[in-house]
């Protein structure tokens, strides 16, 4: 009886932690399903068109820029981003124009940047301007090391066929909120979910002595377990959420915000496939090095 007794108290422990994190959380989660669908179904293609229309501009080294916040506006995972980005090769997009956008795209998109409007003004502007100028630095480095040579190899891969096609806009926008709350719901209640296993049992000062004291530390262990632990962009909300009201540091927040969906396991089978063996390993160079800069850099500022 004395058992089941804890095991009744903790549940509603639990149940308390999760259900103040969703009232917390969900309103941002809600805003960017909707947003990111509207894109999707009204603006996707103005964007993508754009990103060729790059290249017709003769911008050289500026074009850099616009083609890295437009692959923060594309609404795409990466898994839709590599045949697209495979059309844009093929119609002679630059790979430095190219290596911009798809890193951003890998980043972030207008409903990640929604969601991460739940932990603060200061971490939404750090993850966009970290972000933005992680592809920015990426396309710069194509641009300079890869002047002669083809960086990306996207033999085999054609653009896949949108999914937003009833005649209706209106059940076409609702069916496309309807597959991002199928693809984005679970991973979003699991976060929720560790968070308040996290409140509940990891004690505070242990998480800011290891987060939050020393800082160089702190961003390189951020780094290191935005490996193995990120899966979804919102199921991780809550989590650097709870992080930063105890400790974290707003720059091991950062190296968590680059390398999570960086090395992003799924993201990572698509990028071996067309950037192949060497290219990859650079890939995953670049963005190690990257994160643990960019953290630092914030810390110092912040």
């Amino acid at each position: 009886m004395e058992m089941l007794s804890v095991i009744r108290r903790e549940i509603v422990y639990l149940w308390y932690y999760f259900e103040v994190q969703l009232r917390q959380i969900v309103p941002y989660w809600a805003l960017g399903i909707v947003l990111g669908s509207v894109i999707s179904v009204f603006g996707k293609e103005k964007i993508h068109k754009m990103v060729v229309a790059i290249q017709d501009k003769h911008l050289g080294l500026f074009g850099i820029i616009p083609a890295a916040l437009l692959g923060i506006a594309s609404p795409l995972c990466m898994y839709g981003t590599i045949p697209l980005a495979a059309s844009f090769s093929q119609k002679g997009l630059r790979d430095d124009y190219l290596a911009a956008f798809m890193m951003c795209s890998v980043l972030l998109n207008p409903q990640l940047l929604i969601y991460s409007a739940a932990l603060g003004p200061t971490a939404l502007t750090v993850r966009f301007v970290s972000c933005f100028l992680c592809g920015v630095v990426a396309g710069l480095l194509i641009r300079f090391f890869f002047k002669d040579k083809s960086f990306f190899n996207f033999e085999g891969f054609s653009e896949r066929a949108s999914r937003d096609t009833d005649p209706n806009m209106l059940m076409r926008l609702l069916k496309n909120i309807g597959r991002n709350i199928k693809a984005t719901g679970k991973w979003f209640l699991l976060g929720i979910f560790l968070t308040a296993l996290y409140q509940r049992y990891i004690p505070q000062e242990a998480f800011a002595a290891l987060f939050g004291k020393n800082e160089g530390f702190g961003v390189l262990m951020a780094a290191t377990i935005g490996v193995p632990l990120y899966v979804c962009g919102g199921g991780t909300i809550p989590l650097l959420q709870e992080w930063l009201m105890n400790g974290m540091s707003m720059g091991a927040a950062a190296s968590f915000m680059v390398t999570g969906p960086a090395t992003k396991i799924t993201n990572l089978g698509a990028l071996k496939i067309v950037l192949g063996i060497r290219n990859f390993i650079l890939y995953i160079a670049y963005v190690i090095a990257f994160s643990l800069a960019a953290g630092l850099l914030v810390d110092l500022i912040v």
